[in-house]
């Protein structure tokens, strides 16, 4: 287990034992989900939560001045904690391990789809579907991206298993065969 999943376990576990406590994990998962696009999208926000060089009490300030209406309590408290016990460089990290607890529990399988094209609304359903059946999970939650480069079709990673139906990847795989040959 790398170190920064050894430092977020304790903390995501923490965290979902209290949500689940208080019957609002889903609540929590969907903020944590909200808080970790802003903190993809803000990299300076990332480096001066992991800079030294701020106190923990201005860390602590400015979390909550960003974010504190609208997170629970319970997450609030997190980011609170973290700040006292200068951890604000690993929030990221627990908020992804907590996501993958929580979907653990919960038997949600992450699909990470890539298209060429954004989905309809009925492709993703029928994709849910799919994926549902060959995961064997209850449901499952997307990470969708466009790529144009795929010229048309999809790739949808679930953990190890990848599933490769994008068009650049058949001509791929259609040059690889030819090589075979010649």
């Amino acid at each position: 287990m790398p170190l920064l999943n050894t430092i977020a376990t304790p903390y995501a576990e923490a965290l979902l034992q209290v949500t689940e406590a208080r019957q609002e994990t889903d609540t929590v998962a969907q903020q944590a989900r909200d808080l970790l696009a802003i903190w993809e999208s803000a990299p300076q926000l990332c480096a001066a939560m992991a800079s030294p060089v701020l106190e923990p009490e201005a860390k602590k300030q400015a979390l909550m001045a960003l974010f504190g209406e609208q997170l629970t309590p319970s997450l609030q408290n997190l980011l609170k904690l973290l700040a006292d016990r200068q951890r604000t460089g690993v929030i990221e990290s627990v908020l992804q391990r907590f996501l993958e607890l929580y979907r653990q529990l919960r038997d949600i399988t992450l699909a990470r789809v890539t298209s060429a094209t954004p989905l309809s609304e009925d492709q993703q359903n029928a994709l849910n579907q799919r994926v549902r059946a060959i995961a064997g999970s209850k449901s499952v939650e997307f990470d969708l991206t466009v790529d144009p480069s795929l010229i048309g079709g999809f790739i949808v990673s679930m953990g190890s298993e990848v599933i490769d139906a994008s068009l650049s990847g058949q001509v791929r795989r259609l040059g690889l065969a030819l090589a075979k040959v010649s």
